[in-house]
């Protein structure tokens, strides 16, 4: 192989590991635990917003998470509702850890108005 085409070889390698190293250095903008917990077990009833404008949170009157009167409970209060459940909300106690309880509580307060 002649010189010239191990040059280009190598600027080519060079420029691909430069824009490799620049996307993974851009800002990743992650989801916290309690934002992707809140996105795979309660958008589908609650929405995306917490409003409850979805058919089932329609159909169950379900209130807006982030209302004045679910912001007013405590934070032991929500974690008791998501842990035994409430209504026809199912228990979460089971299948989550306290941590991940406390998550969601965390961004269950991030929807107050």
């Amino acid at each position: 192989m002649s010189r010239h085409k191990i040059r280009i070889g190598k600027g080519i390698l060079g420029f691909l590991l430069c824009a490799a190293f620049g996307v993974l250095a851009l800002p990743v903008n992650a989801q916290t635990g309690g934002e992707a917990l809140y996105k795979a077990k309660c958008a589908g009833c609650h929405g995306a917003d917490g409003k409850g404008e979805t058919a089932v949170g329609k159909t169950n009157k379900i209130r807006d998470l982030g209302s004045a009167d679910v912001q007013a409970q405590g934070d032991d209060a929500i974690a008791g509702i998501i842990g035994s459940g409430k209504g026809k909300m199912p228990a979460y106690g089971k299948s989550l850890k306290a941590e991940q309880i406390k998550d969601l509580v965390a961004y269950i307060r991030s929807l107050k108005k």
